[in-house]
């Protein structure tokens, strides 16, 4: 309902209740009990006058041509003198919003006379008050509302936590709260109260202190406990804390699983996975326990039972099922179960697994030997997603993994027909064409990619490693490389290119070291095979056949590995 509706909807209301207050008077009946007062009953009794009218339209016309102050003033004498809450809550929102906050104070204070109960009517008091900085005058208005609670004072207190939870002058929340709570200090809310104004006035020390005092007013309260955890430095701190605090108390579940998500913050994944378990036991159906367990166990490698607990969250029914479904299918793929894996991956629905999931079943095709199926499959996702270059991408891959290298070129050399500039389609067609031996094409597209990103480090370091490769302009392919690592210093693949110049260069040692740590970083097969080339070059060549065969075992089928070895080891 926009603000025009609304007041002419306050305006109906109105004019129906002044309506009903004029009708003749009934016929007297026969005395009966009295039926209970309803909210209209409780409305003012009063003639619409055109005055009345007149101020009304005024009011709202005026706010709706963006003149707050005018409406507001306007709507505050139409409160004074009707008295009626509609107008009366009107009048406040509309001096708050033109901020004149002492009208809409007075308009509040009028709405709490007329309808005491009314916790709005008492809200906007409070944060009128508070941003007026009547810091004891709110003090005291809601020190008489705590008086009144009894033996619930903690409760209200936590209830006032949250009304100012998101006020944004801490030090004045900090300044009422102390004031608030000082009847209170035995109580183990007011302790909590104090500790989370002076958290968020940035006054660590007075918070550590003040929760604690909390908990010792209250050993077992875990609400204290979780706010001391996040109190303290990230770590062994927090998991120290909050493992002794479930020691004394095994059934804290809240507290628990702080301490398995803290568990799995700092990588602890097996310990975090045992929590996991404490908790699902207590809630054995709970969606959330089984996700977490199977992520876990996926993490520490333990597939059989991430499988378990992923399929018993899915039957489930609730969460979001799409992520537990492509996890369940890389399982089956991986244990070699592919009609499985091909039923998991056709049911991940949305979200951002959908596209992985599609590439994911045209490889397991592909190792079916149906490479015309998963092309298909790519293309049909194509058609649904036309844009995402990705599944272009990902059927170019396919070919080039079935040995099409021709037909992997054509197909990209198609698409970048169609997108000429497109940078990904660029960087796949040039490393087709270098596969095929096209080293002008290779050239030609990545100097266009260059041109249009110029900070891609990916297209600096193909073509610099192309041409040290081939033992061509080896200055210029080392400034190239020299340019990608300065863009992505850390990156292994560039590492290595930078050791393979510096070895075509002559730079046998240097080389050496900057291929060793890139394998360290990367234990890729081809950084292993340049690895092995050089140690051979330079005389050593037992260490050269350690390192060959550490990475033909972790990569049998790699083609650059085998035939470097071939070349050395005929």
């Amino acid at each position: 309902m926009n603000r025009f509706s609304h007041a002419f909807a306050l305006f109906l209301t109105l004019t129906g209740a002044c309506a009903w207050a004029q009708a003749p008077a009934a016929p007297q009946a026969p005395a009966v009990s009295p039926a209970p007062v309803t909210a209209e009953e409780r409305l003012p009794k009063q003639e619409l006058t055109g005055q009345i009218l007149y101020q009304f339209l005024l009011a709202e016309l005026a706010a709706q041509q963006g003149q707050f102050a005018l409406s507001a003033g306007a709507y505050l004498d139409l409160a004074r003198s009707t008295r009626d809450p509609r107008v009366v809550r009107r009048a406040a929102e509309i001096a708050f919003h033109a901020r004149q906050y002492d009208s809409a104070l007075e308009a509040a204070r009028l709405w709490l006379a007329i309808e005491p109960e009314s916790r709005q009517a008492r809200q906007m008091q409070s944060t009128l008050l508070l941003a007026t900085g009547r810091i004891d005058e709110l003090a005291g208005s809601l020190a008489r509302d705590l008086e009144a609670e009894g033996p619930r004072v903690g409760e209200a207190l936590l209830r006032i936590a949250r009304s100012f939870a998101r006020y944004p002058d801490k030090a004045a929340i900090q300044r009422l709260f102390d004031q608030l709570t000082q009847p209170y200090l035995g109580v183990a809310e007011a302790r909590l109260l104090r500790a989370q104004a002076a958290a968020g006035n940035r006054d660590a020390d007075r918070a550590r202190s003040e929760i604690d005092q909390a908990l010792a007013l209250r050993p077992a309260w875990e609400l204290a406990a979780l706010f001391k955890a996040e109190l303290l430095p990230r770590g062994a701190a927090q998991l120290e804390f909050l493992q002794s605090f479930l020691a004394a108390n095994p059934q804290a579940q809240e507290v628990r699983l702080a301490y398995a998500r803290t568990l799995v913050s700092e990588q602890r994944y097996e310990a975090a996975r045992s929590e996991f378990r404490r908790l699902l036991a207590a809630n054995p159906d709970n969606p959330d326990m089984l996700y977490a367990i199977g992520i876990l166990s996926l993490q520490v490698n333990d597939t059989a039972e991430a499988e378990q607990h992923l399929k018993r969250f899915v039957e489930t029914g609730r969460g979001d099922l799409d992520p537990a479904r492509f996890y369940l299918g890389q399982i089956a793929d991986q244990a070699g179960r592919p009609e499985d894996a091909l039923r998991w991956y056709d049911q991940v629905a949305a979200g951002e697994h959908v596209l992985p999931a599609k590439v994911r079943g045209a490889q397991v095709l592909l190792r079916q030997n149906k490479l015309g199926e998963a092309r298909e499959r790519l293309a049909a996702a194509r058609a649904n997603a036309p844009g995402d270059t990705r599944l272009v991408v990902a059927e170019a891959q396919l070919l080039r993994d079935a040995g099409r290298h021709a037909e992997a070129y054509d197909f990209l050399a198609k698409m970048l027909e169609a997108q000429p500039d497109q940078p990904e389609i660029l960087y796949e067609t040039a490393l087709t064409a270098e596969k095929l031996g096209h080293v002008d094409v290779l050239e030609r597209h990545l100097r266009r990619l260059i041109e249009i990103k110029p900070d891609s480090a990916q297209a600096y370091n193909a073509l610099g490693y192309s041409l040290a490769d081939r033992n061509l302009r080896l200055d210029e392919a080392a400034q190239l490389i020299d340019k990608a690592l300065s863009l992505a210093p850390d990156d292994p693949f560039i590492l290595d290119s930078k050791g393979w110049v510096l070895f075509r260069q002559g730079k046998a040692a240097e080389g050496l070291a900057a291929l060793q740590k890139a394998y360290a970083q990367k234990p890729d097969a081809e950084i292993a095979a340049h690895i092995g080339e050089v140690l051979w070059t330079l005389g050593r060549r037992d260490e050269a056949q350690a390192v060959w065969r550490e990475a033909s075992k972790a990569h049998p089928a790699n083609e650059a590995l085998t035939a470097t070895i071939k070349r050395f080891l005929p």
